[in-house]
């Protein structure tokens, strides 16, 4: 069997996530993150920086989301977000939610949804 649940390359022993994150459970409750927030390196990853750091500093070029980074590096997300706060912290990443402009204005889809009713 390999790992935890027998998927290849997966290992989530508790041991090994408590060292992952210095035994941390939880992020804090001003972290900036949630499943959909986009995270984005602001360096290149160092030597002797932890893996986990130096992989999500690779994945983030360009804009990722959270959810995305957690399944690319098998680890639960809440394991992943106490991660990022660690490079946030430390200025590695930055981290912003997709624009709200992004959105379609609620008024113009309800004025669509009472054109398609009368159709």
């Amino acid at each position: 069997m390999n790992g935890a649940g027998g998927r290849p390359g997966r290992d989530d022993a508790p041991d090994r996530l408590y060292t992952l994150t210095g035994g941390r459970s939880r992020a804090g409750a001003d972290s900036p993150f949630d499943l959909v927030t986009l995270v984005v390196a602001e360096c290149d990853p160092v030597p002797g920086m932890q893996s986990e750091h130096a992989a999500i500093l690779r994945m983030t070029e360009r804009p990722t989301a959270v959810v995305e980074i957690a399944a690319e590096l098998r680890l639960p997300v809440g394991i992943t977000k106490i991660l990022l706060t660690d490079l946030l912290d430390a200025g590695r990443v930055s981290a912003r939610h997709p624009r709200q402009e992004a959105l379609p204005d609620p008024e113009i889809l309800e004025q669509v949804l009472v054109g398609l009713r009368n159709l």
